[in-house]
């Protein structure tokens, strides 16, 4: 699959820049296939596994080789490398036990790929089917450019794992989604990519269903790569990537009710539902401040003063006692955090409100295991102030200067 980055650049030029959207929902590729499924387009009958039995069980029913891929949302899973054998995430089976073998070193372990963290991503899901007799490999995806305001086509005949150093091979057709694409473009596309009449009624029917997806799902791109042709003459999507616009979950109710998140990821949603703006990092010191520019401040300072924020959270000018005892709940879950920073201005957002959130959330689990430097400036600071010298907690230090509290809680840290 073609990386956001990647596909971004494409459309850099005289129209302006192309802007992926950020927000967005993903679909493993099992979860792909079924909706693929339900819109016509020809995808394997493939079978989902959690365990290496379950895996040796669907290959001995198949009775003929076999696909076996990780489902994580990465693309380049062929190429990649699991931290377990060394080996890619899209495997070639033959019989049972191969099967049986290869998914106990697939299943509970890391993958990692060109589009995946460092430390790649853990897989609890295989994705298996019978192997596809592939004659050539084609690349399809429905994406929009935003400089010319309009939806995309891109095609090559390139596809599968090489399309990413193929980019050139790339074809762009613009066209308008209430109208579909023009016969003039149908006409161009056979006659590039060479296929027969007969081949290109498939063809066709296939993009315009994607197209029809597209529209009708609020998708932000949809990619088959590879759509195969196969040795007798037909069409089949052995992968798909798809992406959808966030602002949509009212809309497509059914289709986020298949998004599967990380843990961390989790947390993440947990916290939008409370209005917090929550972003895991990769440091040691939590902080929780108000206010998207003074949390983007404080990460900074930190960082000057040689520290490394192990999240944003920023709780917002409407935060109560339940956001700010949830914003202290997800910190004192995460293992990696040394110290944590309160930064807190307040105008709207009330200071002995924050005070008596810092001290309900101390006793709530027994004190603080780790140092707390707290900033408080704003409104009834004299009086929040007051009220956490007179808790006596252990562990919490106030200093109302922004630069003095940063390098404290950075000096804290260090010290441990």
């Amino acid at each position: 699959m073609i990386g956001r980055r990647t596909l971004s650049r494409l459309f850099q030029g005289h129209h302006g820049p192309f802007k992926m959207q950020v927000r967005h929902l993903n679909l493993l590729e099992y979860q792909s296939h079924k909706l693929l499924r339900d819109f016509n387009i020809p995808v394997p009958n493939g079978l989902v596994v959690t365990s290496a039995e379950e895996a040796r069980k669907v290959v001995s029913d198949i009775s003929a080789p076999s696909v076996l891929k990780a489902q994580v949302l990465a693309g380049g899973r062929g190429k990649g490398k699991y931290d377990s054998d060394g080996k890619g995430g899209v495997r070639i089976v033959t019989w049972p036990k191969e099967a049986y073998e290869n998914a106990s070193q697939m299943l509970g372990y890391h993958l990692t790929t060109k589009q995946t963290p460092p430390g790649g991503l853990f897989v609890n899901k295989l994705y298996i089917y019978k192997a596809v007799d592939v004659a050539d490999e084609f690349y399809l995806a429905l994406t929009f450019d935003r400089g010319r305001g309009m939806p995309v086509l891109l095609i090559s005949d390139v596809g599968g794992t090489n399309i990413e150093s193929n980019i050139d091979k790339l074809q762009k057709f613009w066209f308008h989604l209430p109208t579909g694409l023009t016969t003039e473009i149908i006409s161009y596309i056979q006659a590039q990519l060479g296929f027969s009449d007969k081949e290109m009624v498939v063809v066709d029917k296939i993009l315009h269903q994607m197209i029809k997806l597209f529209r009708e799902k609020d998708a932000t791109l949809l990619e088959l790569n590879p759509l195969v042709r196969t040795h007798d003459g037909k069409f089949i999507c052995l992968d798909a990537k798809f992406s959808f616009d966030n602002a949509a979950r009212f809309r497509q109710e059914e289709l986020f009710s298949l998004e599967e998140r990380s843990p961390e990821e989790e947390v993440e949603y947990q916290a939008s539902k409370l209005g917090l703006s929550y972003v895991r990092l990769d440091g040691n010191i939590g902080n929780i401040v108000n206010g998207a520019g003074l949390a983007m401040a404080t990460n900074d300072l930190i960082s000057l003063y040689g520290g490394k924020c192990a999240n944003f959270l920023d709780v917002g000018g409407g935060a109560t006692k339940q956001t700010l005892s949830k914003a202290f709940e997800i910190l004192n879950n995460d293992s990696r955090i040394k110290g944590i920073l309160v930064n807190i201005y307040g105008g709207i957002v009330r200071c002995d409100m924050i005070a008596e959130s810092i001290v309900a959330a101390a006793n709530a689990t027994g004190g603080f295991k780790v140092p707390v430097v707290v900033r408080l400036q704003g409104t009834n600071c004299p009086q929040a102030l007051q009220l956490i010298e007179n808790s006596g907690l252990d562990n919490v230090i106030v200093d109302a200067d922004f630069e003095s509290a940063a390098q404290m809680i950075v000096d804290r840290v260090g010290n441990m």
